[in-house]
């Protein structure tokens, strides 16, 4: 069953929606035990980081997310999804993570004349062969909203970047597991492209 984890941050109908528009029904659950039970799942959010981890742990949620990625089951993480995979964020102080990759997850340093957060439509070149099924042209547009961005200590995780203010990270992939820091969902056609992709892998 693919399984999107509910731990109050956001945008998670609309998560399900996109899915459902691609013929593939998604439940919607905190329940630790239906996350482990998952065949495929997705990890969406919005927010600060330091609250998503509160709330995953308080939820029990953790333990399963992290076995479910180490099994090397499907994985799709989106935004907060994204910056979670990682050691530590610096909303806020510094903040443990999944620690699922090695890196950490920054503020953007932008030059005078860029605002944060990141908002709009962005294109993204990808790297390490990291499109699933290579669904996605290379130049493709998303939607990004973010004020922090990951810094993967291994790049070859890195599978796709993205410019403001120079490059940043856009996308990861580690076996079956896969990320983006933009919205496929909000990303019309070519976010639900992305989001086949996913489901065929």
């Amino acid at each position: 069953m693919l399984t999107i984890v509910d731990y109050g941050s956001g945008n998670l109908r609309s998560v399900q929606k996109a899915f459902e528009r691609l013929g593939s029904p998604a439940r919607i659950t905190d329940d630790p035990n239906m996350v482990a039970e998952a065949d495929r799942l997705v990890l969406p959010g919005v927010g600060a980081f330091g609250d998503a981890m509160r709330e995953l742990t308080a939820r029990g949620l953790v333990e399963p997310i992290v076995a479910h990625v180490h099994a090397d089951r499907p994985f799709f993480g989106i935004c907060m999804g994204l910056q979670l995979l990682f050691e530590t964020g610096w909303e806020g102080g510094s903040h443990s993570g999944l620690g699922l990759l090695a890196g950490d997850v920054a503020r953007f340093d932008l030059p005078a004349g860029l605002k944060v957060p990141h908002m709009g439509w962005n294109t993204v070149s990808w790297r390490n062969g990291g499109c699933p099924g290579r669904a996605v042209p290379e130049g493709a547009w998303f939607y990004f909203v973010h004020s922090y961005h990951a810094r993967p200590m291994d790049a070859s995780v890195v599978a796709a970047v993205s410019d403001y203010g120079g490059p940043f990270c856009a996308a990861v992939s580690r076996g079956r597991l896969f990320a983006t820091q933009f919205h496929p969902e909000k990303s019309q056609a070519v976010g639900l492209e992305l989001l086949a992709a996913f489901l065929a892998a």
